[in-house]
């Protein structure tokens, strides 16, 4: 158990550190605690490329087109945990590349490995929740069909339709068309009369 003495002098103390202040002092110390980047507060590190992650939150969004902010925050964790196990993914090859693993690299590599599947775990768990919200949507009301360009049925083709004696046939000038080649122009072949014998 602390004396008394031992707490009031731990007060004092505490009253002289009380961290950074201003904005730069700030920015200095903000990734302090980060040691491999795996479970950084900032998805994006320094040496990482910002514009790439927002690109692939834009992919996502567009791919999935979230509505309130549940589904915006599903697809934000799915965004975070594809860029993290991609960042694990380099991590492995780096490990590898450095030649024969040593105990040391060994470790290393099997606490990426397990980082990496925590990732893509997290990712597939997000894509389900997401998937679950969106088929529990309230169904949108439909766009009604446009009209279509049709044109009024002209009074007299109604008539014809509404008359249960059927009509003569018309061409466009109007002119009835017969059966008979005469009453159209054409020339009537001649006809053999009986001969008297």
């Amino acid at each position: 158990m602390t004396s008394t003495k031992q707490t009031e002098a731990n007060r004092r103390n505490a009253q002289k550190s009380t961290g950074p202040r201003t904005p730069e002092g700030k920015a200095a110390v903000r990734l302090n605690a980060l040691r491999h980047g795996l479970c950084a507060r900032t998805a994006v590190l320094p040496a990482e490329s910002a514009e790439e992650f927002q690109q692939l939150c834009a992919d996502l969004e567009t791919e999935w087109h979230p509505q309130g902010r549940t589904e915006q925050y599903l697809l934000e964790q799915m965004a975070v945990a594809q860029w993290k196990a991609a960042r694990a993914c380099n991590m492995e090859y780096n490990v590898w590349d450095q030649g024969a693993l040593t105990e040391s690299r060994m470790r290393t590599l099997e606490y990426v490995l397990k980082q990496q599947t925590r990732w893509e775990r997290a990712y597939f768990k997000a894509l389900r929740d997401l998937q679950t919200l969106q088929k529990l949507r309230p169904p949108q009301p439909e766009a009604p069909d446009p009209p279509e360009d049709t044109e009024p049925e002209p009074a007299s083709k109604t008539n014809e339709q509404s008359h249960s004696d059927p009509q003569p046939n018309q061409n466009e000038s109007g002119a009835h068309i017969s059966d008979s080649p005469a009453e159209v122009g054409q020339e009537e072949l001649p006809r053999s009369e009986p001969s008297e014998t």
